[in-house]
């Protein structure tokens, strides 16, 4: 993937987030509060990335985007997915240019108003998904 390529995948996809509902269901709504966990946790996996990226930790970097990338899998937020994955490969090719406190901050910004905004709208769209099965948890 290239930069923006996540840019093309959908937001969300149904068919993980039906997945969900069907296999855990069963148990009391615990998809729900699955989905919630993602919603509450994702804040803090934004500012783990922000942060590891505008201080040039390049260990902490690879780990807060892989921790938002797999989560974001796991729930079907593809684009948000795609985005991390796109700073994933940035952080692999492009922090070996030189010092990381001067290669990590330029790729934040190059790379976290997109994952910002995405998040805003992941978040959005999970909570309305949420709302279509009113009930349980």
């Amino acid at each position: 993937m290239t930069q923006h390529d996540g840019d093309a995948l959908p937001l969300l996809d149904n068919s993980v987030l039906e997945r969900l509902h069907m296999e855990l269901d069963h148990d009391e709504g615990v998809w729900k509060v699955f989905i919630r966990d993602f919603v509450a946790h994702l804040p803090f996996r934004l500012e783990r990335v922000r942060l590891a990226l505008t201080t040039g930790d390049t260990v902490a970097a690879k780990d807060a985007v892989l921790s938002l990338k797999t989560s974001s899998q796991m729930v079907g937020a593809e684009r948000l997915a795609g985005l991390a994955l796109d700073l994933e490969g940035a952080l692999r090719f492009d922090s070996k240019e030189g010092d990381p406190s001067v290669v990590l901050p330029r790729i934040a910004t190059a790379h976290l108003t997109a994952i910002r905004q995405c998040a805003e709208q992941t978040s959005y769209l999970l909570n309305r998904h949420l709302l279509q099965f009113p009930g349980r948890v």
